[in-house]
């Protein structure tokens, strides 16, 4: 929609629009009408999410090959489970097993950690042994207790707000959280970018590695010297996107794994809004719903639920 996503969809004159046109949305889960004779994974009834990126979701149908779409086992999942399960979850957990030998009792430390990938984060790191501060967007009142105590529900060792990382005796307090120091977060996942960012990697251990997923503030990160010279840290990048396509396997087995863990009850679900569209929708309800989640503050992932189209 904001024409700075890295990949774009093909545009083409298959929807029969007067000038060529494109299909957004990189998640989903269809069901299958139809499955040609052919086809040897897939069968009418099947649920499916798309293989790679730029399939484009925004659709009620669409006709593709096999080899397009990857199946899902579907027995007590929702829809909204499998649609939203390829993008949050699945960076969540290659960033914590791809980038830093992590071990049960180690440190992460995490901004944006109530969005999407930072809840999966958290819930993933609990499972694994794992300790995390988590930093989320400054609340006050009842509101910020409230996102605290479900925070720490969901597994976060210390929840604390961005202005508090921001406050010049932040770097003393993580040390008095990891051990005097001894213990110091050796990962961190960065979805904001600028100061934020490197506010994180001042509290890093030496050796340590920031993974930048996002740039939410549209801010750039100024890297100082001694930070690559005297900590030898590490700054990366991770898209799921890129990943997936270049390693579909283990997509697969990662979403599996997930997917059992929702199952089983040990995973919980993004929060989500729901946007009907249908018939009857009105195009500026759309667009509303659009704009929302470029605003701060969101109440949940936005998910379109097509109804009669």
């Amino acid at each position: 929609i904001q024409g700075t996503y890295p990949t774009a969809p093909p545009f083409t004159s298959d929807l029969g629009t007067a000038q060529p046109s494109a299909v957004p949305g990189n998640e989903a889960c269809f069901e299958v009408l139809s499955a040609g004779s052919g086809c040897k994974e897939i069968s009418k009834g099947d649920w499916v999410i798309p293989r790679r990126t730029g399939l484009g979701t925004w659709r009620t149908h669409v006709q593709v090959g096999e080899e397009k779409v990857m199946r899902v086992e579907k027995e007590r999942l929702t829809a909204e489970q499998v649609a939203t399960v390829s993008v949050n979850p699945v960076t969540a957990y290659r960033m914590l097993k791809d980038f830093a030998a992590l071990k049960a009792g180690d440190w992460f430390i995490q901004n944006g950690a109530n969005s999407g990938v930072g809840r999966a984060a958290v819930q993933l790191g609990k499972k694994w042994g794992l300790k995390s501060i988590c930093i989320v967007r400054k609340r006050h009142g009842a509101e910020g207790e409230a996102l605290k105590r479900e925070m720490e529900e969901l597994g976060a060792t210390v929840v604390a707000s961005d202005e508090e990382v921001m406050e010049k005796g932040f770097g003393e307090r993580v040390k008095e959280w990891t051990n005097r120091g001894r213990e110091s977060p050796t990962l961190a996942l960065n979805c904001v970018g600028g100061d934020a960012g490197m506010a994180m990697a001042k509290v890093l251990s030496p050796g340590g590695t920031l993974v930048t997923y996002g740039a939410m503030s549209k801010s750039p990160m100024r890297v100082g010297a001694g930070m690559l010279i005297f900590k030898d840290l590490r700054f990366v990048g991770f898209w799921v996107s890129r990943w997936g396509d270049q390693f579909p396997e283990e997509k697969q087995a990662t979403i599996d794994e997930i997917l059992g863990l929702i199952r089983a009850g040990k995973f919980k679900d993004v929060p989500m809004v729901e946007v009907p569209w249908s018939y009857e929708t009105k195009k500026e309800e759309l667009l509303d719903a659009v704009q929302r989640t470029l605003e701060g503050f969101r109440k949940g992932k936005g998910i379109f639920k097509f109804g009669d189209t």
